[in-house]
């Protein structure tokens, strides 16, 4: 089932099952036969066929044949606009990425996860397998370690009373050894995910604030473990620390020095 909503299908109502089938709809693959929809979703087919109908008067779906349905132009034009709200933040993801040669997210916190928002990368063979909407666990990566390290202690407890899910041999499960880690990393000013949530994928990422000091989201720079070795990291992690106290700034509306683009 699609991770956009937690609930199990018994539980969700109209509204949850509506933002599913349309997070679904705007996912890889597509256009989307309906059976498939409805299978992503757990719904019967009927239901789906009527919520994309409903979309499709509202603009928000059209058909594109054999049965298969394709995001529609409001939904593109509200993707478009959320993009443009994190123009500003480009310049120094941007510098970010050439500045350490490694691929740069940008990411929110949704729940009990994170949502990717912006992701730059380097010319290389080979692309991590992530994307703009994408979610991940906020408990084993950095984007997600970043955001638990300056959440409130009320809001950690209530993320980390859920069993926490092991994604690969070194994942931390344990909530203490995770807040220990967690205590480490806040003091550092950068987190570490070092195959924590894919096996031969590291990543060092930072926490993004507001003007007072809530966590807005989190930048992180991400390879494969050949390219990133832990020797680089008190190199990274520092200028992943940079890049986040400037976002902040970019984001409270304070004045930024001009990105040096060579």
């Amino acid at each position: 089932m699609n991770n956009a909503v937690n609930a199990s299908p018994g539980s969700r109502g109209a509204v949850e099952k509506a933002l599913e089938v349309l997070a679904t709809l705007a996912g890889p693959g597509g256009p989307h036969r309906l059976a498939d929809l409805a299978q992503a979703c757990d719904l019967p087919k009927p239901t789906v066929h009527r919520m994309l109908q409903t979309f499709a008067e509202a603009g928000y779906a059209v058909g594109a044949g054999s049965g298969h349905y394709a995001v529609g132009p409001r939904l593109l034009g509200l993707s478009a606009a959320a993009l443009a709200s994190t123009r500003p933040l480009r310049p120094v993801l941007a510098e970010l990425q050439r500045r350490t040669g490694h691929t740069v997210h940008y990411a929110v916190r949704h729940g009990d996860r994170a949502v990717y928002v912006e992701k730059l990368e380097p010319e290389q063979a080979y692309q991590l397998n992530t994307r703009p909407g994408g979610e991940v666990p906020l408990h084993c990566t950095a984007v997600g370690r970043a955001i638990l390290s300056r959440l409130p202690e009320a809001e950690v407890d209530a993320v980390l009373r859920v069993p926490l899910a092991a994604r690969t041999a070194k994942t931390l499960t344990d909530p203490a050894a995770l807040r220990a880690e967690l205590a480490t990393a806040d003091s550092a000013g950068y987190v570490v995910d070092d195959e924590q949530f894919e096996a031969h994928v590291r990543c060092l990422g930072a926490p993004v604030l507001d003007a007072g000091g809530a966590v807005l989201g989190a930048v992180s720079v991400s390879g494969l473990t050949f390219t990133l070795q832990p020797s680089s990291f008190a190199v990274l992690g520092p200028l992943v620390a940079e890049a986040a106290n400037r976002l902040s700034a970019v984001l409270a509306g304070t004045p930024l020095r001009a990105v040096d683009a060579r």
